[in-house]
């Protein structure tokens, strides 16, 4: 079966790298078997140019990446976590192949569910900025509610300080339930969670409210671009 080559940009965290890596090779398995697996090309940075908030050099260092994905022959790339996707405009437009935009895979499925109005959880970046949120909106009619500006930085800090550095505590579970019970009274007829660890603290069997897992949703475009015909 002809599948094309994806280049996945990670480590930012490298847990978040791991389970792109394993879903996308997991659900291309459900389509041709164990026997076989997609070609990957993976670049993994250093989570500290994330954590450095100096976003010249992030858009800088993503371009270079994308460029050595694509002369190396990928025909799409997927940025494997959500707050990287601040560099999507100014790194696809530099670049001859597709990214694949985590806000699209989320989009469509909101979409197919009747949702029109989500909670987003995220880092600071993702929930302050609108690489995520106008990207809905235009694309897809999709208006997002983020928590109180006062709780954005305790969420950025546990997200930061834990769960990318792959700490999974019990507080920091219940501090989320908390959040998402919050965004639910203000409307939200599910949560996107806009954080690939926030799906390795809190299952969907934890919450009450729908929760969009933007990381499984975007694993399952990228296997579906990896099969698609031209």
């Amino acid at each position: 079966m002809l599948m094309r080559t994806l280049g996945l940009i990670g480590g930012t965290s490298w847990h978040s790298t791991i389970v792109y890596y394993r879903l996308i090779n997991e659900l291309a398995a459900k389509r041709i078997g164990t026997h076989s697996n997609p070609p990957l090309i993976l670049y993994s940075l250093n989570v500290e140019l994330m954590r450095s908030h100096d976003v010249e050099k992030i858009k800088t260092t993503y371009l270079h990446i994308a460029r050595k994905l694509e002369i190396a022959g990928a025909s799409a790339i997927v940025i494997c976590a959500n707050t990287p996707h601040l560099v999507f405009d100014h790194v696809q437009s530099k670049i001859s192949i597709p990214i694949l935009h985590i806000a699209d895979a989320v989009g469509v499925n909101a979409l197919s569910k009747g949702f029109t109005k989500l909670g987003l959880l995220g880092t600071r970046p993702t929930m302050q900025g609108d690489f995520l949120t106008k990207r809905l909106k235009e694309k897809f009619g999709i208006q997002t509610i983020v928590p109180e500006l006062e709780f954005q930085d305790e969420i950025h800090q546990y997200i930061a300080k834990e769960l990318t550095q792959g700490k999974f505590t019990e507080s920091a579970k219940l501090f989320f339930l908390d959040h998402i019970q919050l965004l639910k009274e203000k409307g939200a007829q599910a949560v996107i969670m806009g954080c690939t660890e926030l799906p390795l603290l809190i299952s969907a069997e934890d919450s009450d409210l729908p929760l969009l897992q933007s990381t499984n949703l975007h694993a399952q475009m990228a296997v579906d671009f990896i099969f698609k015909k031209d």
